[in-house]
């Protein structure tokens, strides 16, 4: 199904970078995630090899292929061709026949065959505006089955519009010294500036109104990042 054209353009949306191949190989040592945690987290719900996870907006593919061995099928879904090309070449290096790529945004991706079982995003949801959140997380809800589990992880603010001054000066001043080893200042500014980050007691209730249960939140301890395990009711 092709979206109207009032949707917007997701692939101008994610910033040149994502786009750009040799940032893209460099995007992981920038990240610096433990995805077995996460992986650990989701067994606690079940994830097992009879379940299905999309991972939406899944960067260079290291959560998809840590993901795989222990999932039926896991879906990759990326809008960035740069992204997706890397996912690719990962998961014919490593044999992952479970693992499907698709070049599609959140907006854009139309899941096929039997309902999901699990759909991870992280640091996704903050390209689109408020409206498209709510959309985006509606589209999330429709791929999963009832008692389907959403991981979301985003940069997200939990003070008061009173503190942000504050709480936002003092994330920029713990941001790395160089691009190589994590997010500058600069960078961290334009994400500010320019995208479109929202806060968790504006997001906490658009999870609720979409159909979902939240069931966990977890404390990163920042003000400006949250990551929640929510349930498909």
């Amino acid at each position: 199904m092709t979206n109207p054209t009032w949707f917007p353009d997701e692939l101008a949306s994610v910033g040149p970078e994502h786009l750009d191949t040799s940032y893209v190989a460099t995007y992981d040592r920038k990240a610096s995630t433990d995805w077995m945690s996460e992986l650990d987290l989701l067994r606690q719900y079940e994830l097992d090899e009879r379940k299905t996870l999309i991972d939406l907006g899944a960067g260079t593919g290291l959560f998809a292929e840590a993901a795989a061995p222990f999932c039926k099928r896991v879906i990759a879904v990326d809008v960035s061709p740069a992204m997706v090309a890397m996912i690719r070449a990962h998961a014919d290096q490593a044999g992952l026949v479970n693992l499907d790529v698709v070049q599609q945004g959140m907006l854009g991706y139309e899941h096929q065959g039997d309902p999901a079982d699990f759909v991870y995003s992280r640091h996704v949801l903050h390209h689109l505006p408020e409206f498209w959140k709510v959309v985006a997380l509606q589209r999330m809800a429709g791929m999963l089955k009832p008692g389907g589990v959403l991981r979301l992880r985003d940069l997200v603010y939990s003070f008061e519009p009173s503190e942000a001054n504050d709480v936002i000066e003092g994330w920029l001043g713990r941001a790395a010294a160089t691009p190589d080893v994590g997010w500058t200042r600069p960078e961290l500014e334009t994400h500010v500036r320019e995208e479109y980050s929202t806060f968790t007691w504006l997001l906490e209730p658009a999870l609720e109104r979409c159909g979902f249960r939240i069931e966990r939140v977890d404390d990163v301890g920042s003000k400006t990042y949250a990551a929640y395990v929510c349930v498909k009711r």
